[in-house]
């Protein structure tokens, strides 16, 4: 029985450099499993669509499919538009919903990579105060994951952390917007802050990070995970921790 095929769902954007990302994402990721099946989707704005993917997927044959979300927390997308639109596949489609890429230590390890590379010296770790900038939800456990992780980068040695969302629609009172966060850092007496964006491929809301790190006057911006290894890496593990059909034979 050959191994299921990998079928990444990326949410999708007018902005041609996030198709390019999840492109070279992908492509990154059957470099390291030669001989797995991979394909890409987009829920949104980019072609080809879940549904067409994984008709694709039958008609060569498939059999076995787990659809792997290119998403960091688990909100909407992951809990009803990706277990929605899976379950139209075709009938002769057994498919799995793998979980979310986030949280992980590997992503963890790639965003610290990427505000080392922006300029932040790993020896001023305790003196700078970091923005970890998500798009944003207002989902509860979105929310809560924001804040267990700048409670985790606080714990790891940074000299401050705080959430931030970029989305319009994100609960302020509970996660601020970028520029916010850096001015609260600011106002705490942190010297030095750089703003992380926690996403993985450029766009609407990652444009906005940026925006809001220049406006507050942020020391230091990463680039966006994008094509990390790391990012490859987790997203292979999830494909690997895909036990049991969840969603059992669709479109039955």
């Amino acid at each position: 029985m050959p191994d299921p095929a990998l079928l990444v769902i990326a949410h999708g954007s007018r902005d041609p450099r996030h198709a390019a990302t999840v492109h070279a994402l992908v492509a990154r990721v059957r470099a390291a499993r030669p001989g797995l099946r991979v394909a890409t989707a987009f829920l949104d704005f980019n072609l080809p669509s879940v549904p067409a993917a994984l008709e694709s997927l039958a008609d060569e044959g498939v059999l076995e499919v787990v659809a792997q979300p290119l998403l960091l927390n688990r909100a909407y997308h992951a809990k009803t538009d990706i277990p929605a639109v899976l379950r139209r596949a075709p009938g002769r489609l057994r498919v799995r919903q793998a979980e979310v890429l986030g949280p992980s230590p590997l992503l963890t390890a790639a965003l610290e990579r990427r505000l080392y590379e922006a300029g932040v010296r790993p020896g001023d770790r305790a003196s700078t105060g970091v923005v970890l900038a998500s798009a944003g939800s207002s989902d509860p456990e979105a929310v809560a994951a924001a804040q267990e992780m700048a409670r985790q980068w606080r714990r790891a040695g940074w000299g401050a952390a705080l959430p931030a969302f970029a989305s319009a629609s994100a609960p302020r009172t509970a996660v601020p917007g970028t520029a916010e966060a850096v001015r609260q850092l600011r106002a705490s007496g942190v010297r030095r802050v750089a703003v992380a964006p926690y996403v993985l491929a450029p766009g609407f809301l990652p444009d906005r990070v940026a925006r809001g790190a220049a406006d507050a006057g942020a020391d230091a911006l990463a680039g966006v995970l994008g094509a990390a290894p790391e990012v490859a890496e987790v997203l292979l593990r999830r494909y690997d921790a895909a036990g049991v059909p969840v969603l059992g034979v669709l479109g039955a």
